[in-house]
């Protein structure tokens, strides 16, 4: 695992991130920090690194499959595998193998199940650019989505929140 927030960073420009897409990472792992500080169950290093190293896949597609592929990604540079699942559920409040399917992406399992996915999936979901956002809003800006994605996101919200009283 990438030890130092400046190595997550430098494989983000070896990756070919954008300095935007590098500052949406900052800004999710500050946002993501936060979270896990307040909770003794989660491990704090490895939500740092995962938000922080999240949006890897954007150097070469800024498609809904830069998830999977950031993913991929990391397995290939033999990164732990509990790394690569918080870039790859990161998207919305996840996707099923079947949401997958559907959106033309590989058929897996894409929802967060631990404390840290569901950390830093949360936390991009409040991060707009390099700005903290609400939770409404993202929501109002995600009408697009179906209704079940939506109510998805907001109690994925309500679980961390309720995680790190």
């Amino acid at each position: 695992m990438p030890e130092k927030p400046e190595r997550c960073i430098d494989l983000l420009k070896k990756a070919g991130c954008k300095p935007k897409v590098i500052a949406h990472c900052e800004a999710v792992c500050t946002c993501a920090r936060g979270y896990a500080r307040q909770t003794p169950l989660a491990d704090t290093d490895l939500v740092i690194a995962g938000a922080l190293i999240h949006d890897i896949g954007r150097g070469s597609t800024h498609s809904l499959g830069h998830a999977q592929r950031g993913a991929d990604l990391l397995r290939g540079m033999k990164c732990p595998e509990k790394l690569a699942r918080i870039v790859e559920c990161h998207t919305g409040a996840g996707l099923s193998a079947d949401e997958c399917t559907l959106l033309g992406l590989l058929p897996r399992d894409c929802m967060p199940q631990t404390i840290e996915e569901k950390i830093v999936t949360n936390a991009d979901n409040l991060i707009a650019g390099a700005k903290r956002v609400t939770i409404e809003e993202e929501i109002a800006g995600a009408i697009h989505l179906p209704r079940k994605i939506r109510k998805r996101m907001y109690r994925l919200f309500n679980e961390v929140e309720l995680l790190t009283l």
